[in-house]
């Protein structure tokens, strides 16, 4: 193939890109956004094995079949509540690829067109050093997220002293190594690169909380696009260089977006870590506070008599998968007259968007669906707000005590509905490790127990 007519395919893939990140900003076009994108991934792979002067085609499609059939299985498996590992660990395979394929190019610059061993380019050392760097880097901190999400490792923040010293340690002995891997194109000088950086990605992410998670996942990505530019430069691959760019500077977006809805700064977050570190009491630590506990009978008769209901979904929502029972209870309640609206916290969840996928699951209009900032002025004026398997991000802690680790993050304002339920299964504190007020407040009725059940109590006492 021609190599201008490979140039405008990979134009055409990028316009592809390009609309599909459009499309997936919001959930009414994200169907649309991900046939771009497949449209624009096989557009580019088609064309990389026409341009190639030689290729193993039988390595290649075994490579596809392999993979591809280790994606169908993941993805006709995998629970909608872990998601966000899941994509944690999608984002270290693009960092250690990013690391394998500057190692190949490393020990075979000629095959790539930057030079011989021994006399690689300058430039393309650089670009190489950093996108091992980066790809290392994304690599192991998504691996300490997936950790940390799954369960692994625990998800409070891990702290010893000079921390941050040595981590702008490591980073200035990374730039050393790469001046030594440019001036010299030492081995020992790639690996060490390859090693701190690989540290260096731990480190990072072993400070930050749970309550900050969500930022990590949007972070990491910014990581992995960002890897992927810069070893588009070494291949001198176009489209890498601009796919890579798009979804660097989309995660760096997002994660700043995130940080803003959290009320913290987005260095704050990727060098100290906020969430459990001076968590207040859960649970049965509460002291002299009590709480009222209700049933599905008397939600049914609130919500039924009431104007207006308030739907805040959260992370216990979606272990549960109740997405299915939320809706139908919903649903119920609209038929009697009853203005029933969600609302979505921008780090409800462990990822961004997290509840946005579930109520799409189930069908749930997305004229019914509203973020924080849209919504938070109505809840003054709301019958009920039925907070179902959230915490954090309704626990009016954040905006009264300056101890707690989520002080200063914006939160749904449900405190301020006349009435209140919790569906919670205990009244343990949440990932942040904080103790809510909101649990033992006058107009608050926790209803104790699994989100699903309690959806299907609710819509059975409506319906008789």
């Amino acid at each position: 193939m021609d190599q201008n007519i490979a140039n405008l395919l990979y134009l055409v893939a990028s316009v592809f890109f390009i609309l599909a990140l459009r499309g997936l900003s919001h959930p009414e076009t994200s169907r649309g956004g991900n046939r771009f994108g497949i449209a624009g991934m096989a557009l580019a792979v088609v064309t990389t094995l026409a341009i190639l002067p030689e290729v193993n085609y039988v390595l290649i499609l075994a490579g596809i079949v392999i993979g591809g059939a280790i994606g169908t299985v993941i993805a006709r498996k995998i629970e909608m509540t872990a998601l966000p590992q899941l994509v944690a660990a999608f984002h270290s395979l693009v960092g250690l690829a990013a690391v394998f394929v500057a190692a190949a190019a490393f020990y075979n610059p000629a095959a790539y067109g930057i030079g011989a061993q021994g006399d690689i380019n300058v430039s393309s050392l650089i670009e190489m050093s950093i996108g091992t760097a980066i790809g290392a880097i994304t690599f192991t901190g998504s691996v300490i997220a997936f950790a940390k999400l799954q369960g692994v490792m625990s998800g409070k923040p891990i702290v010893f002293p000079m921390q941050h010293w040595l981590n702008l340690a490591l980073g200035i002995l990374g730039v050393v190594l790469v001046v030594w891997l440019s001036a010299s194109e030492s081995d020992t000088a790639f690996w060490l690169i390859v090693l701190v950086s690989l540290l260096l990605g731990v480190l990072m992410i072993i400070p930050i909380g749970g309550a900050d998670m969500p930022v990590v996942i949007s972070m990491l990505n910014s990581y992995s696009g960002w890897a992927a530019a810069g070893i588009g430069f070494t291949l001198q691959n176009n489209l890498l260089i601009v796919a890579g760019a798009l979804v660097g500077s989309s995660g760096a977006i997002l994660s700043y977006i995130m940080c803003k809805g959290m009320n913290r700064s987005f260095f704050s977050v990727i060098l100290g870590g906020f969430g459990g570190e001076t968590a207040a009491p859960a649970g049965g630590a509460a002291g002299e506070q009590t709480h009222r506990e209700g049933s599905a009978d008397d939600a049914a008769y609130m919500m039924r008599n009431a104007e207006k209901v308030i739907i805040v979904p959260g992370y216990g929502f979606a272990v549960a998968q109740a997405q299915h029972a939320l809706r139908e209870m919903a649903d119920l309640l609209k038929a009697e007259g009853v203005d029933a609206k969600y609302a979505i916290h921008p780090v409800a969840g462990r990822m961004p968007g997290h509840m946005n996928v579930l109520l799409a699951e189930a069908n749930v209009p997305y004229d019914e669906v509203f973020e924080m900032d849209e919504i938070n002025r109505e809840f003054a004026e709301a019958d009920v707000a039925f907070i179902i398997g959230a915490n954090d991000v309704v626990n009016p802690a954040a905006k009264t005590d300056k101890t707690s680790p989520i002080y200063g993050m914006p939160i749904i304002d449900a405190e301020k509905a006349r009435q209140v339920f919790i569906v919670k299964r205990s009244m343990a504190s949440g990932y942040a490790g904080v103790d809510n007020p909101l649990f033992y407040m006058d107009q608050t009725m926790m209803l104790l127990s699994d989100a699903k059940k309690m959806c299907e109590g609710i819509v059975k006492a409506l319906g008789d």
